[in-house]
């Protein structure tokens, strides 16, 4: 099987390399638009800033590259936001994908710190996406300061101050907030699930 992990001006990929390397994966990290057009399965990782990000995709033409994928896409993280419409991380329009607009955690209390790090559940409310009803209940990792709004594309639900798409699904783009190549098996299984659809 042919994996292209996107490389942009975001960290993260070879966290996911190697998370797909323990799957027995060899996944290319590519910013070369024919590789990635060719692959069988496209992973869109990252850890970093939406503005500076979209800036790189749009100068790089990759905007135009993962809205035109036709094969089973994953994004991950600033991955899942960058494939909304809009962030208020820079206040950047993005890629469009799914129609909603990526918030910024507002503490309620002292309780509740920003970024959201650390391990949470996961509910699936749809069974269609990239993680099966049999995760539900998992601890998956989670590493954020903006959540995107609970939408029609919402497959999985946390709850952090508010309730907030863990996973999302539209057509053959797939995506998760939280780190499937840091949640352990829980992770590895979805993973190896995206790559079995």
């Amino acid at each position: 099987m042919d994996v292209a992990i996107i490389k942009y001006n975001a960290g993260n990929n070879f966290s996911v390399q190697g998370a797909l390397r323990r799957l027995g994966i060899e996944a290319s990290v590519t910013d070369d638009p024919e590789l990635i057009r060719k692959a069988d399965k496209v992973i869109f990782p990252g850890v970093g800033e939406a503005r500076t990000a979209m800036e790189y995709l749009t100068a790089c033409g990759l905007d135009r590259v993962i809205r035109s994928l036709v094969q089973p896409v994953l994004g991950i993280c600033i991955g899942q936001q960058l494939m909304c419409r809009h962030s208020e991380e820079g206040d950047v329009d993005c890629l469009g994908i799914f129609d909603a607009e990526v918030k910024r955690f507002r503490p309620t209390d002292a309780e509740f710190k920003v970024p959201h790090t650390g391990w949470n559940t996961i509910s699936v409310v749809n069974d269609g996406g990239v993680v099966p009803s049999r995760f539900d209940g998992s601890y998956v990792y989670y590493v954020h300061s903006y959540y995107v709004p609970v939408n029609s594309c919402t497959d999985v639900l946390t709850d952090y101050i508010v309730p907030f798409s863990g996973a999302m699904h539209k057509g053959n783009f797939y995506s998760t907030q939280f780190h499937p190549e840091k949640s352990g098996g829980v992770g590895s299984d979805i993973l190896k699930h995206f790559l079995d659809i």
